[in-house]
């Protein structure tokens, strides 16, 4: 599959440290660097806005896509594309149609349901899009080992969790993105 659109889940607050920003500002420019698109849920807030941040300054195209019960003032408002969706659902399936690969930064609730639900939709066969964890200081540790004592209990099969890659930074992740074939 050849990736052109990089669909990014994190965080709208920037998390405890500097490291996580650090990391969000990375995969932004990495991104931008690859010639790739970043789609991204359209905050100027916390990773949220340091991935958009990052991408910008490496003059990428950056689209965001913003519910419009969100108050006006957490828009990104020097994005390439803001697309502003009557609500969550429609959020997030529009940012889903528009990357050709899932990429999930540090964040809480929201980014863990964004990536269990492409993660759904690729085991119920809805798309074969790469998805990839930032597992940045190992912040995904935690789920990796629920992913693997659910594979254990037999609640997931191992083709459900091989299909998420884990990289460490964000040279990584764009490394792997832009090593996959292209499929016809």
């Amino acid at each position: 599959m050849l990736v052109n659109s990089v669909t990014v889940f994190c965080g709208a607050s920037p998390g405890r440290g500097p490291a996580y920003l650090r990391a969000a500002t990375a995969l932004g420019r990495a991104v931008a660097g690859a010639g790739l698109r970043l789609v991204y849920g359209g905050a100027a807030l916390g990773l949220m806005g340091a991935v958009a941040d990052g991408a910008l300054s490496a003059g990428g195209t950056v689209i965001g896509v913003i519910p419009e019960n969100l108050p006006r003032e957490i828009a990104h408002l020097d994005l390439t594309e803001l697309h502003v969706v009557p609500d969550m659902h429609r959020r997030k399936a529009l940012m889903g149609e528009l990357g050709d690969a899932f990429v999930a930064l540090p964040g809480g609730l929201g980014t863990a349901e964004e990536l269990f639900e492409v993660l759904t939709w690729a085991q119920i066969r809805l798309h074969s899009k790469p998805c990839v964890l930032l597992n940045q200081d190992g912040y995904y540790r935690p789920l990796l080992d629920y992913l693997r004592h659910a594979t254990h209990e037999g609640f997931l099969n191992a083709t459900d969790t091989e299909r998420l890659a884990v990289c460490d930074d964000a040279d990584q992740v764009v490394r792997f993105l832009t090593s996959l074939p292209a499929v016809s």
